[in-house]
């Protein structure tokens, strides 16, 4: 593939110019910059990027690999402008677990990544909906990849199944043929698309553990997807069948008991998921493969509303909107 010289944009960026105190005090300024880009990368004018609930951690130190200053952000959907010939004018997305942490990322009109990073868009999704699938449907799948992917017939277990991560794994187990059950907080229905119908247990009204055995004639659950931590913890580890795999991707304490004797008579498998560790190139490898489930309609990106939506300059209420818990994916639009 043939390149011309790489060309200098002057991009409106995002900064985190240093760490914040708490998630209330993150300030991000905007600035001009010249940007281009380097010789195995392309450039991106960026047409939506997501703001997930790690820029905020990232921001207020809760990363100590993270750098300053830097513009944070690490999903995106936009066009490439700059680059080899074949890739000029496409429309594309991905994801990352260093930009926007240890290098600049995409709350920014432009973004420099790696060509072997990027993911052709979904020809009929928005800006916004392509933009918000990343580190959600990343997450998921590399969870579901790393402890086996879901069978028909086997029963998948996904604790927070109404959170981003839980909802993207629910339509991957789904679209696999597995049956899933989702642990609430609360008395509520699951709230997400799905490839088959989806029963939920109300961890406030009965004991998670001894349910799901009801529910599955005393088998268990094959997988075990925790999206909040230690709080399911034991609840998760009673809940596995033999053979059974728990996949873990947060915590809130770090330190929880654990029984080694119904761990190993269980044979039992922990999957732990950082896509922190992924680089931008691991990213794109993953969402290549979520690639024709969104195709083929198995997949759903997450609805995007108008009022979760917001202007550069409008950042900081967005990353406030985001470390307030929002339920909504939330969405920046250079």
């Amino acid at each position: 593939m043939t390149s011309t010289p790489p060309v200098s944009v002057d991009a409106r960026c995002l900064r985190l110019l240093a760490k914040a105190a708490d998630a209330a005090s993150v300030a991000p300024v905007v600035e001009r910059h010249a940007l281009s880009r380097a010789a195995n990368e392309v450039l991106v004018e960026v047409r939506a990027a997501a703001v997930n609930p790690s820029d905020i951690k990232a921001a207020t130190g809760l990363m100590p690999y993270a750098v300053f200053p830097r513009t944070p952000g690490r999903d995106f959907a936009g066009v490439v402008i700059d680059g080899p010939a074949a890739w000029i004018g496409r429309e594309v997305f991905g994801s990352s677990g260093d930009l926007g942490i240890r290098r600049d990322g995409s709350h920014a009109t432009h973004l420099s990544v790696e060509a072997a990073a990027l993911v052709d868009k979904p020809a009929h999704l928005s800006w916004e909906a392509t933009a918000g699938i990343g580190v959600p449907f990343v997450t998921a799948m590399e969870g579901l990849r790393r402890a086996g992917m879901p069978k028909p017939g086997e029963t998948v277990l996904v604790m927070g199944v109404n959170g981003k991560v839980g909802q993207a794994a629910v339509q991957i187990a789904t679209w696999q043929g597995a049956r899933v059950i989702g642990v609430v907080r609360k008395d509520e229905p699951y709230d997400g698309h799905a490839s088959a119908a989806v029963e939920v247990i109300d961890s406030s009204s009965v004991d998670v553990a001894p349910r799901l055995r009801e529910m599955t004639d005393g088998r268990g659950a094959d997988i075990v997807f925790n999206t909040v931590g230690d709080p399911y913890f034991q609840a998760a580890h009673k809940a596995l069948a033999l053979k059974g795999r728990q996949i873990l991707i947060a915590a809130v304490q770090p330190v929880v008991p654990f029984n080694i004797l119904e761990f190993y008579r269980g044979q039992h498998t922990y999957v732990g998921i950082d896509t922190l560790g992924l680089s931008s190139v691991a990213s794109g490898a993953v969402l290549k493969d979520l690639a024709p489930g969104f195709a083929g309609g198995h997949l759903k990106p997450f609805p995007i509303r108008a009022g979760a939506i917001y202007a550069l300059q409008d950042a900081r209420e967005a990353y406030r909107a985001v470390a307030g818990s929002s339920r909504d994916r939330v969405i920046l639009r250079p």
